[in-house]
Order: structure tokens, then sequence, then C-alpha cells
């Protein structure tokens, strides 16, 4: 005959403490992914490391990395545009036949 126990307490906060911080999701997330691959992992322990390093990032720490390549790449287009700038206006005043002259 089966006992039944009623929940400890302790152990129902801990539960939902780590439904809160979004811990059982991803660790859900992550076991579902791998009963959905076709070809289990020879280690399965290194596929749940993976795969909760994706997990792990918050897409505020995403935002702010697609925000910060947003920048450089405009920061670097300008850059770009300067150089080139700089260049022609630096032909202005190199002598045509400098290559010429020892």
């Amino acid at each position: 005959m089966a006992h039944y126990r009623a929940p400890d307490p302790k152990r129902e906060q801990f539960r939902r403490y780590l439904e809160k911080a979004g811990v059982v999701d991803s660790l859900t997330s992550v076991l579902v992914s791998l009963y959905e691959q076709p070809e289990k992992p020879n280690n399965a322990l290194e596929f749940v490391k993976q795969h909760l390093n994706v997990a792990g990032q918050t897409s505020a720490d995403s935002d702010a990395l697609q925000q910060e390549v947003i920048d450089l790449r405009q920061r670097c287009a300008c850059l770009v545009e300067e150089n080139k700038d700089l260049k022609t206006r630096l032909q202005q005043y190199e002598p045509e036949d400098a290559a010429t002259v020892d």
C-alpha cells in the first residue's frame, strides 16, 4: 500500500524558485531537444552542457550584442569613407610623377 506524504515546504519553495528563475524551462527545453535528436549523441551530458550554454544567453545579452555589431559596422563604414576621402585629398597634394622621381 502506497503512503501519501505531504510535500516538504522547503522542496516546494525550491521548486517554485527554479520555475521562477527559468531553470525548469531551460532544462525541459534541452531535454526535449535531446529527445528529438534522430541520432542520439554519444555523450548526452556534453550535449546538455552545450545546449544549456546556448539557452543561458538571455535575449537582453543577444540584443546588446546585436546592437554592438550594428554600431561597429556603421563605424567601420564611416572610417572607410573617411579613408577614401583622405586618400583623394592626399592625391591632390602629391605630384603625379612622384613615382618616377629618384
